[in-house]
């Protein structure tokens, strides 16, 4: 009988409602009247500024709600429990006609959105197959050929609930279409191991 197999799949992991209601409020209630500067390519996104969570008691109480997260997803990344830091977090505000551009997160591993408010279903974060020279060059897409996870060229969350967490690989690119429904905010993160060793040439890595 055939087999089909996943072959080099990228993980992506969704944690529902991570985020207690009370605290998911907390942190919309804090955005709002934290000082906010606009995306460079966007004047219907806005951001406060980059943080290190440890010199943020909110975003240090949502950044060790994602540590045991992280230490898993790690596990599906690199084989091996690791230790886990949340180096950075910044919030998102995407007002009503707005979008964010396509983009990737540079210097982590893992990268993580808490999503605070609900989101219009066409606006819901959309993944990007990775660019590169391991894909055909010729493509086949018509109206009745089958999308699938083999051939699609991106894949949008099907939903992003208040409280609900998702991490990625760092490298995956990824961007928000236009903001069809109301103001939408989000968390974002990015995180890095204490180190890697590749047969004892080890790497250490500090916030």
């Amino acid at each position: 009988m055939d087999q089909i197999e996943p072959l080099f799949p990228i993980p992506l992991m969704r944690s529902p409602g991570l985020l207690s209601p009370e605290l998911k409020d907390a942190a919309v209630a804090a955005i709002r009247n934290a000082r906010i500067e606009s995306n460079l390519r966007s004047d219907q996104l806005f951001h406060t500024e980059v943080a290190d969570p440890r010199s943020n008691k909110l975003f240090q109480e949502i950044a060790e709600l994602a540590i045991p997260k992280l230490v898993d997803f790690g596990v599906l990344l690199f084989g091996e429990t690791l230790r886990w830091t949340v180096k950075e977090m910044w919030t998102n505000m995407l007002e009503t006609g707005g979008n964010q551009t396509l983009h990737a997160h540079a210097n982590s591993f893992v990268s993580g959105i808490f999503y605070l408010t609900s989101s219009h279903p066409a606006s819901n974060t959309v993944f990007v197959r990775p660019p590169g020279g391991f894909d055909f060059s010729f493509r086949h897409h018509t109206r009745s050929a089958a999308v699938g996870p083999y051939n699609a060229g991106k894949y949008m969350l099907p939903e992003a609930e208040p409280g609900d967490l998702v991490l990625f690989p760092s490298y995956l690119y990824h961007e928000v279409p236009r903001n069809r429904g109301e103001q939408r905010i989000t968390i974002a993160f990015n995180a890095i191991p204490d180190h890697l060793d590749c047969w004892g040439y080890r790497v250490t890595f500090a916030p």
